[in-house]
């Protein structure tokens, strides 16, 4: 037998962290069990769906690494309507579904406002299809439901306790609980793999399957995906979408190591491995069902880890989007003709090992090609104290009678004039700094200037001091 997995995002919204992961939990399944990996478009709620939505489906899982081209589809499922139809007509000829005309009120007022749960009351009173008649699957009122799981065991559902469920609306349309059986059975899909909160479905689902005349596919659901206050990742409160990530400046692979550690780990005491390793060593039933926490602030040590790994030449080519703006990521705060790729060139390698996501490269040498530093108010405050006017006269006095303009000579000239006020190299630098870069933390100064020059630097320091009493 071939092992057939499948994803099945709908086009909603944005990209989620925790489909990213199920994605590829799948693909390296697939992978390993030399089986087929489907992509398929959930697109039935037209009231929601949008094109736009389904290409940022592609692109986020191009982007970690899932190819378009080396999976199956993408299928829609609006185009499986007729099987769907079919299906549920099949149902209720063979007796396991009835039409059902009950409004929530309707079971209301037979059970109390209490009751939670359809009543069954259609069940044997011969109702046909009509408008506004739903039809409800008719669930066993004996035995139970046993769902292997290659996570979780073996959970067990009473069967009394399922209610008769709906699986087509009162205008025919089948719902979500069918419709993706259905294509699952059409696709041959032999192993589903996914989110834990599908989990109370999978019961229903399985009666479906069995109802139909299929064997069920194997089960495995992977562990929810929690913020910081153990609360489900949610769209409205927490940052979920790939795409944001991405496009603050997170590597693909960085992304991929993390999210497959949410929930399973590799052998020994590593995190960050390569991902043939991941590929290698994952297994479905080493997956610890527990909830998983989505640690931003881990992910982003991450990212640093990776960053710093990189050539500097794939560095320099990784900064490339936020050094010239995208259709998602904003222009830097300079004009293109103000660029420079020799001076970025120079200080590239100074930044690779200060920033944690790549769309801070932006305020870490924004000063080389602006025509003046974007000032940083608060530092300047801080920093501009009695003295610094005069500080920076010396500052500039010393600089123009360098016979080098290289890190060095500034590093040891600035220390001396430092020296002369009885000042540490931090104190004196630092008006210095501000006065050139606008602000207090940033590349290593001395390198900086150099990379700067001397006419820039010094038409920098003598404007700051401009400002000062």
């Amino acid at each position: 037998m071939t092992v057939r997995v499948r994803f099945a995002p709908s086009p909603t919204g944005m990209f989620h962290v925790g489909g990213a992961r199920s994605a590829l939990q799948n693909w390296i399944y697939a992978k390993q069990q030399g089986g087929v990996f489907v992509l398929r478009i959930e697109d039935t709620d037209a009231a929601r769906n949008k094109p736009e939505w389904t290409e940022g489906i592609l692109s986020a899982l191009d982007w970690i690494g899932i190819s378009r081209g080396s999976y199956e589809g993408p299928y829609f499922q609006s185009e499986n309507a007729g099987e769907h139809r079919a299906a549920a007509t099949r149902l209720y000829e063979s007796g396991r579904a009835y039409y059902c005309d009950c409004t929530r009120e309707d079971v209301q007022a037979r059970t109390g406002s209490q009751y939670q749960g359809y009543d069954g009351y259609h069940r044997d009173r011969g109702l046909g299809p009509g408008p506004g008649h739903a039809l409800r699957f008719r669930t066993p009122d004996e035995g139970v439901t046993v769902v292997v799981d290659l996570i979780r065991g073996e959970p067990t559902f009473e069967n009394k306790l399922i209610e008769d469920f709906v699986i087509a609306r009162g205008d025919g349309s089948p719902v979500f609980l069918l419709a993706n059986v259905v294509d699952d059975m059409t696709m041959g899909i032999t192993h589903v793999i996914r989110a834990e909160e599908h989990l109370p479905n999978t019961p229903k689902q399985q009666l479906l399957w069995d109802a139909l005349g299929v064997k069920p596919p194997v089960w495995a659901h992977v562990p929810v995906v929690v913020n910081e206050k153990r609360q489900k990742l949610s769209k409205r409160r927490d940052k979920v979408a790939l795409e944001a990530y991405r496009d603050e400046g997170y590597l693909a692979g960085a992304m991929r190591n993390y999210l497959m550690l949410l929930g399973w780990a590799p052998s020994g005491d590593r995190e960050i491995v390569p991902w043939l390793v991941i590929e290698d060593e994952f297994r479905l039933d080493e997956v610890n069902p527990s909830p998983a926490f989505f640690d931003e602030k881990k992910l982003r040590a991450f990212n640093g880890e990776y960053i710093r790994a990189l050539p500097v030449a794939e560095f320099v080519e990784a900064c490339q989007p936020w050094l010239t703006g995208t259709g998602t990521i904003a222009p830097p705060p300079w004009q293109p003709d103000e660029f420079d790729a020799d001076a970025f060139a120079a200080v590239a390698p100074l930044a690779q090992t200060r920033i944690a996501v790549l769309s801070e490269i932006v305020p870490n040498v924004d000063f080389l090609f602006l025509a003046s530093p974007m000032i940083d108010e608060a530092a300047w405050t801080k920093t501009m104290k009695d003295g610094s006017g005069e500080l920076l006269d010396a500052a500039v006095t010393a600089f123009e009678a360098l016979e080098s303009w290289d890190a060095e000579s500034l590093k040891s000239t600035l220390e001396a004039v430092g020296a002369e006020r009885g000042l540490k190299l931090g104190k004196t630098q630092a008006p210095v700094r501000v006065a050139v870069t606008g602000r207090t933390v940033g590349l290593p100064l001395f390198e900086s200037l150099e990379v700067l020059g001397r006419e820039r630097t010094l038409t920098r320091i003598r404007a700051a001091r401009l400002r000062l009493p």
